[in-house]
C-alpha cells in the first residue's frame, strides 16, 4: 500500500498479473489512458497536471515493454533476479478477461446518480453521528462506511460515480489493508469517495484516512 506510482513494476502499473496475454496488455494499457489522460473524470482529483503526465510517461513505458515478446522476456528476468517475480507465474499465460483497478465499462448501462448534493449536505449538517465522526482525530474505513450507511447512499451508488471498483470500496471500508491498492491510488480513491458523499474539507480528511491507516499492522 505504501508503494508510489513510480515504484510499483510495470505489472502493477497496468493493474494486470505477469501471465497476462497482449489482449489483457492492450486493455489495461487502454483503460489507463482514459483514467489518466486529461480531463479524465475518474481521476481529475486524484492528481496535479505534473503528476499525471509522469504516471502517463511511465505508463507508456509500462507498455512498449510488456506489449513486446523480447523487451518483456528480458524484464521479466530483471524481476525474477531480484526476487519480484516469481518465475512460474510469467508461464503458459491462459487466455481471459482482464480487471481493472477502476470500474470503466464501454458498454450502455443504467446509470445510478448519486442523492443531489444540497441533500446530503443537509444529512450531515443534521446528524450527531457524522458530526462526532468528522470531530475525531482519525478517520478509518468503518467510520466512512458508517457515515456512507447514515447518509443511505449504497456503495454500488459509489462505485458508479468514481469509477472505483467495489472490491477496493469494500476494503477501504472493511480496513482490510492488505487488499488496498498503492498508497498513490488509495489516496485518490478516498478523495472520490469523500466528494461523492460531499464530505469536507476533502484534503484534510483524506489525509487524515491515509495518517490512520498508515498506523495499521498489515494483515
Amino acid at each position: 500500500m505504501q508503494k508510489g506510482f513510480e515504484q510499483l513494476n510495470y505489472y502493477e502499473m497496468l493493474d494486470i498479473k505477469p501471465d497476462a496475454v497482449p489482449f489483457e496488455i492492450r486493455h489495461a494499457y487502454n483503460a489507463a489512458l482514459q483514467v489518466y489522460q486529461p480531463g479524465s473524470l475518474a481521476s481529475y482529483s486524484f492528481f496535479s497536471g505534473d503528476e499525471r503526465r509522469d504516471i502517463l510517461s511511465l505508463i507508456e513505458k509500462a507498455y512498449a515493454t510488456l506489449i513486446n515478446d523480447q523487451a518483456r522476456k528480458d524484464y521479466n528476468e530483471e524481476l525474477i533476479s531480484r526476487g519480484e517475480l516469481n518465475a512460474e507465474k510469467v508461464a503458459s499465460p491462459a487466455v481471459k478477461k482482464p480487471v481493472s483497478i477502476f470500474n470503466i465499462s464501454h458498454s450502455p448501462a443504467v446509470r445510478i446518480v448519486i442523492t443531489n448534493n444540497e441533500a446530503l449536505k443537509r444529512k450531515i449538517n443534521q446528524s450527531q453521528l457524522i458530526g462526532d465522526i468528522l470531530a475525531q482525530n482519525a478517520l478509518c474505513g468503518a467510520d466512512l462506511k458508517k457515515i456512507r450507511s447514515e447518509l443511505g447512499v449504497e456503495i454500488e451508488q459509489i462505485a458508479q460515480e468514481t469509477k472505483i471498483r467495489h472490491d477496493h470500496l469494500r476494503s477501504m471500508e472493511e480496513d482490510h489493508i492488505a487488499r488496498l491498492p498503492a498508497a498513490v491510488f488509495l489516496k485518490g480513491f478516498v478523495r472520490s469517495y469523500l466528494k461523492c458523499l460531499c464530505l469536507e474539507p476533502v484534503e484534510e480528511l483524506s489525509t487524515r484516512y491515509m495518517d490512520t491507516v498508515a498506523r495499521f499492522p498489515q494483515k
